[in-house]
């Protein structure tokens, strides 16, 4: 059933060309105007960006300080400036010019919690714990793994400034370059916690991974070198991500989830760069360069498995802005490197629901969603689920 809401008037006008329809204050501008007029479309856009985030304890935008020290740990590559943080709110540069984490050497920002199987998780249509794919080597039961969980890992910061940010506390988490004790873990923690033996797996989410990814690798690595000894497989080794951390980084976490029979999400926001920047407040083009090229590294490294597949990727069905042609073009190119290496990277539609700075926008509507899924069956991937179904309803 859907969510019920109180029936209103959603969305706005757009300061452009007027048009009044599904259209966020958050951005400012319509989707008809992204694409035909991005440059004017955009300047509207990422002040609205700048404008929350300044006001948050966050930069405005990804700094480039002239000098600044180098961070190339995801695509908005930052020159921050000393004393200064970076995007992510997650690295900062010290008066002395060095690279440091807010939350110091061993240690990240984040919390965790055990999370039952079946789990929600943006895999689950095709997750071992849910689903006994991978069966016997990756799971231990045929169905769901039912009495067991996954350690959920909430990291604090994230590479991008989604509007519709469904989990936007992790900003909270890093803000003003401060965070709190109770977010802070040391890694020793955090893999004595993957040694519980209740746990079958990891998913490392947020906010969003990236900006930590190198010290999670290290301590789920850790983690699953012991439980192997131990005898305490399987234990995977999952990521939720946007999918712009560097090749080597991305890489190194792909093999571990290769591995170990874990997944590696990859969170698509858009295909049209202008769209993409709209929603997430950074450079659309780069960002969508990277994405290509990130799916693509980790879609080879699928051919070395069968099931469970390496790579899923999510999309997020927002009303106004990701319709079935944005859709069907991230499909057109999955559906390529599938055809390209052989592999079967099956593909999440989310439904969406107001949230953060995009409250003025409804949930995903039904004809809205099974559009989308027609799209990316033409395009030729050939698993398409749509996630979140309980939400959809007769929005617009």
């Amino acid at each position: 059933m859907p969510v019920a809401l109180p029936r209103r008037r959603w969305g706005g006008v757009c300061s452009l060309c007027g048009r009044r329809g599904l259209v966020s204050s958050s951005i400012g501008v319509c989707l008809d105007c992204l694409r035909s007029r991005p440059r004017e479309a955009l300047r509207v856009a990422r002040e609205r960006h700048r404008g929350w985030r300044l006001a948050a304890g966050l930069p405005g935008e990804p700094p480039r300080a002239r000098g600044g020290v180098p961070c190339r740990l995801c695509v908005n590559e930052c020159l921050i400036p000393r004393g200064g943080l970076g995007y992510c709110g997650v690295w900062r540069a010290t008066p002395e010019g060095r690279l440091e984490p807010v939350a110091g050497r061993g240690r990240v920002v984040a919390f965790t919690y055990l999370d039952p199987h079946p789990t929600n998780c943006v895999a689950e249509p095709v997750c071992p714990g849910a689903t006994g794919r991978g069966y016997p080597r990756y799971t231990r039961v045929r169905g769901p793994e039912r009495g067991f969980y996954n350690l959920a890992v909430f990291a604090g910061g994230c590479p991008l400034d989604c509007v519709f940010c469904q989990n936007p506390e992790h900003k909270a988490m890093v803000a003003f370059g401060r965070p709190e004790p109770r977010h802070v873990l040391s890694i020793d923690e955090l893999v004595e916690r993957m040694l519980d033996p209740r746990v079958t797996c990891v998913c490392f989410f947020g906010g969003d991974p990236t900006p930590q990814m190198p010290f999670f690798i290290d301590a789920a690595a850790r983690a699953y070198r012991l439980r192997r000894e131990r005898g305490m497989l399987p234990f995977r080794v999952c990521w939720e991500t946007d999918g712009l951390a560097s090749p080597p980084v991305l890489r190194r976490a792909a093999m571990l989830s290769l591995e170990s029979g874990g997944i590696v999400k990859v969170d698509w926001k858009a295909w049209t760069p202008s769209v993409y920047e709209a929603l997430t407040g950074v450079d659309g083009r780069r960002a969508v360069e990277r994405l290509k090229a990130n799916t693509r590294m980790v879609a080879a490294m699928a051919g070395e498995r069968g099931e469970p597949p390496l790579l899923v990727v999510s999309v997020l069905l927002v009303p106004g802005y990701v319709d079935a042609g944005e859709v069907e073009a991230i499909a057109g190119y999955v559906a390529g490197l599938m055809e390209e290496y052989s592999v079967n990277i099956p593909m999440v539609l989310l439904a969406f629901h107001p949230a953060h700075r995009m409250r003025d926008l409804p949930p995903t509507s039904r004809r809205h969603a099974m559009e989308a899924l027609e799209a990316a069956r033409r395009a030729g991937v050939r698993e398409v689920y749509l996630g979140n179904e309980w939400l959809l309803g007769d929005y617009y």
